[in-house]
């Protein structure tokens, strides 16, 4: 104990004294290396350096779970889907993303709870963003829209009313395992629906079951993922940015 408390001191004595020396504002400067630069969209578009996933014309980034042609439709600048084709996944692997997407259900209102506009983001293909049209539609609140799926309900219900596009926003932080296949590190979400902050940095306890509780399989990269849950939610201006 007391040699730990000897090591302390000379520590704070130490910053003291070096704080003591400095006395140009230059010292403190950092100059190396430079942050790159980094062009933002104008309006609706995605900055330089994203990876465009859907420009509203084809679905050539996409496929259906066993990587054939996706089977949804693409119309009026948007991706729709189109029941029983199943999900569609990117091409690509992805780990740590910020994701941009807008998402609209159906404007005529035939159900009620999960059976009205659902979907889902899947991040790694594993961790789901719910997708619902939850505007005065009552339902369980780790299961609404911008819920992390059976996990975190969001902080408000920040929905628009069906029919009208909506935004997500998502800082996707993956989770990392050693060599033995044990999580040493749990992945985060942030999500911003609407311009409004609805999942703060929140951990993933892991997988996001229906039914169940969390799993934690190790994992590396893995696709994007939107869920065809048999309501005709559309889809459009997808980008991602790797991080």
């Amino acid at each position: 104990m007391k040699r730990t408390y000897f090591l302390l001191m000379c520590s704070m004595l130490a910053y003291f004294y070096l704080e003591a020396q400095i006395t140009d504002p230059k010292a403190t400067e950092v100059w190396e290396p430079e942050p790159r630069v980094v062009t933002p969209g104008q309006g609706t578009n995605a900055p330089s350096d994203a990876i465009i996933l859907f420009d509203g014309t084809n679905l050539d980034e996409w496929s259906n779970k066993d990587g054939a042609a996706a089977g949804w439709t693409v119309g009026d600048g948007a991706m729709t889907v189109k029941k029983g084709t199943g999900i569609v996944k990117t091409k690509r692997n992805f780990g740590s993303v910020q994701l941009h997407l807008e998402w609209r259900t159906p404007a005529e209102v035939v159900s009620e709870g999960q059976g009205r506009g659902n979907s889902g983001v899947f991040l790694n293909g594993i961790y789901e963003v719910q997708v619902l049209d939850s505007y005065n539609n009552r339902t369980y609140s780790n299961g609404q829209a911008a819920s992390i799926y059976k996990q975190y309900m969001p902080l408000v219900n920040a929905c628009k009313p069906p029919g009208e596009w909506q935004t997500y926003d998502i800082i996707y932080m993956q989770p990392q395992f050693n060599k033995d296949g044990v999580k040493v590190k749990s992945g985060t979400l942030t999500v911003i629906q609407n311009g409004i902050l609805v999942q703060n940095n929140i951990e993933i306890k892991g997988t996001t079951p229906y039914i169940g509780l969390p799993k934690n399989p190790a994992h590396g990269d893995g696709p994007l993922l939107l869920q065809d849950h048999g309501n005709p939610v559309s889809y459009r201006n997808i980008w991602v940015r790797e991080l």
